[in-house]
């Protein structure tokens, strides 16, 4: 063996070692370079071959080729080592959040129209009341003629009423369909449907051709509707007080019965509660003044015969009242318009939080 064979193969276990021993990757690098850079040792002995013969600078370029393919590979093999060893060693130390941060989204909340709806419900059915519906496109009969409207009344014409174009019947006649003006329309369904006796609330969208500050072409309606043997006024009253005592949370809220018409009960009266307007503002309470929130009275014989009953054997009472405007006097709305214009901003300010909704259980909001 030559002395040039002799040392190459010395410097190959010198230069094996010292890659060997690095470790981390900061000193893996420091040995590539002292080896392999610029002006490391196998470079070094490459700028020799110049000097050499041609057949010893054959022999030794060959055996110097080698050796830097060798280390180089070496070098490789260890920094793939030390890399999986690194990250071994965070993922054994290291913890991190894949989790999203919240989306910035505003929280939805209930409409007031549905709160007061869901109130509603909640204390009729506590009095024993079930819930009927019907559809909002009625016919001239269960609409009018049913509840005692009689030929010629103003809510019959066209501007107080959305008329739908005829369309023919099975018996070929024109049968005048409409959106229906009142809830009252399922109280002659639920009496025809169900029988007597009676005891249901009838809640949904009616619709007049109104718009301004205390109207809109499409509202909501709650009806009740009793019908039993021996019901007289004084069921009406007892039901219709403790229903506002509970609905506006007064347990001394005063009401009285004002005398009114309306074709499908007899006697009629209109609902008032106490109330202050004191200073220009409205308290829902005692005071000198009465603020109407609904109408009622016993429904009327023609009524209960239209459905096929013995007036004379039964008896009952109705009353209704928009839901809209139990809304606005116990949450402070001032302008119907605006529960239908969809205003996030209105929404917010409105809305109820779904997990902290009022109730009978709770305050109000």
């Amino acid at each position: 063996m030559s002395d040039m064979t002799a040392n190459i193969a010395q410097l190959k276990d010198e230069l094996s070692s010292m890659v060997e021993a690095a470790n981390d990757l900061d000193s893996l690098e420091s040995a590539r370079v002292q080896v392999l850079g610029k002006k490391g040792r196998i470079t070094g002995l490459m700028k020799t071959l110049g000097q050499m013969d041609p057949e010893e600078r054959k022999t030794t370029g060959a055996a110097l080729n080698v050796l830097k393919d060798e280390i180089a590979d070496l070098i490789a093999t260890q920094e793939r080592a030390l890399k999986r060893q690194v990250l071994e060693e965070r993922l054994a130390n290291e913890t991190m959040d894949v989790s999203l941060s919240p989306r910035p989204e505003t929280r939805g909340t209930i409409h007031p129209i549905s709160q007061t709806m869901e109130e509603l419900i909640s204390i009729f059915a506590s009095m024993g009341f079930s819930i009927s519906e019907g559809p909002d496109i009625e016919d001239d009969w269960h609409n009018f003629t049913a509840l005692n409207f009689p030929p010629g009344h103003p809510a019959r014409e066209m501007h107080d009423t959305f008329y739908l174009p005829d369309d023919p019947d099975e018996t070929g006649e024109a049968s005048k369909k409409l959106l229906r003006t009142h809830t009252s329309t399922v109280q002659i369904r639920a009496m025809k449907d169900q029988g007597v006796p009676i005891k249901t609330i009838v809640m949904g969208r009616t619709y007049r051709s109104d718009y301004d500050i205390t109207h809109t072409p499409m509202f909501h309606q709650c009806e009740g509707l009793y019908i039993d043997k021996n019901v007289n006024m004084g069921h009406l009253k007892g039901c219709v007080l403790d229903f506002a005592r509970a609905y506006f949370d007064i347990d001394d809220l005063p009401l009285q019965f004002r005398p009114s018409f309306f074709p499908f009960t007899e006697p009629s009266a209109e609902i008032d509660i106490g109330c202050s307007r004191k200073d220009g503002g409205l308290k829902i309470g005692a005071g000198e003044d009465w603020l109407e929130i609904g109408g009622c009275g016993m429904v009327h014989p023609n009524v209960i015969k239209n459905c096929g009953f013995d007036p004379d054997e039964y008896q009952g009472f109705a009353f209704g009242m928009g839901v809209e405007r139990m809304a606005m006097l116990k949450y402070g709305i001032p302008d119907l318009r605006t529960f239908f214009e969809s205003d996030v901003r209105w929404l917010e300010h409105y809305g109820f939080d779904p997990l902290d909704r009022p109730n009978r259980a709770t305050k109000s909001k």
